[in-house]
């Protein structure tokens, strides 16, 4: 399950999405998740499954690494859609003792577990795709754009970036302690979910001390090298926008008015109840 988590890795291929600015998969990533949310008919659903598997095949990552993702949320889908399927009035189909399974409540369940599936997968393509480096000169750029937070965009646009890079060492730390904790005698598969949520405290604890004392090495290091932050601060590459940036822009506004449309005119509404 540790192994599952892909948000915050780096998968280095060639490929057209890895060539673009950061910037633009940055701005598209918030798009998309936001442009999710105006799907309520299978149009719309449509929509946004075809244009992130574009983006998917454009990438050229492995399609079992990108999924990969949303294994370790499998447990938050499967609680969204028991909830949908129980709780969403409609035509009754079968009852689980006082419960009631609608037809409304399966197409709802099925589409909301579509629509976390899309939102985690969109999500760790950005960061499959753009290096650390890259990621934080994006967040930076974008940030500077904010009223209130511009001052601090180097610094915000920093710890977003070092807390998503050290999830993937994180877990792969948790699970060394994991194996070395089983190696020892510990049980983590079997009893009940609270025999297990105390079984993992041994795992707990030397994960945090061995995440402050990183982070220690880490700060200390920066200090070193006499790190100050954004301030008259100069890079080796600097950032700029090119053709293909332009098209994934114009593919954006595409899409969002496709979306919009899917939910507003007559001819796109075909609603999912």
């Amino acid at each position: 399950m540790l192994k599952d988590i892909t948000i915050g890795q780096y998968y280095p291929v060639q490929s057209k999405i890895h060539d673009l600015d950061p910037r633009t998969k940055i701005v598209y990533t918030f798009v998309y998740i936001i442009i999710l949310f105006f799907a309520n008919n299978y149009v719309g659903y449509a929509l946004g499954a075809g244009f992130l598997a574009l983006l998917i095949a454009m990438s050229n990552i492995p399609l079992k690494f990108v999924f990969r993702s949303v294994k370790a949320i499998l447990i938050i889908i499967l609680i969204t859609v028991i909830l949908n399927v129980f709780v969403t009035p409609g035509n009754v189909l079968f009852r689980i003792g006082s419960l009631k399974v609608t037809d409304a409540g399966l197409i709802n369940a099925a589409f909301m577990a579509l629509r976390l599936t899309m939102l985690i997968v969109g999500t760790s393509i950005m960061t499959l795709t753009t290096s650390p480096i890259s990621l934080t000169d994006g967040m930076e750029y974008c940030m500077k754009v904010i009223p209130g937070i511009r001052s601090y965009a180097h610094e915000l646009s920093m710890m977003m970036t070092i807390a998503l890079r050290f999830i993937p060492t994180l877990m792969e730390e948790a699970d060394k302690i994991m194996k070395a904790q089983k190696a020892r005698g510990a049980d983590f598969e079997t009893g009940s979910i609270f025999k297990k949520a105390r079984n993992i405290v041994p795992i707990l604890v030397p994960l945090f001390i061995g995440s402050f004392k990183r982070a220690d090495e880490l700060a200390m290091a920066m200090e070193a090298r006499c790190y100050r932050g954004g301030n008259n601060r100069t890079r080796l590459y600097e950032l700029s926008y090119s053709k293909n940036d332009r098209i994934a822009y114009i593919v954006t506004v595409v899409m969002v008015a496709m979306m919009i449309a899917s939910r507003f005119l007559p001819l796109m509404r075909i609603p999912i109840q």
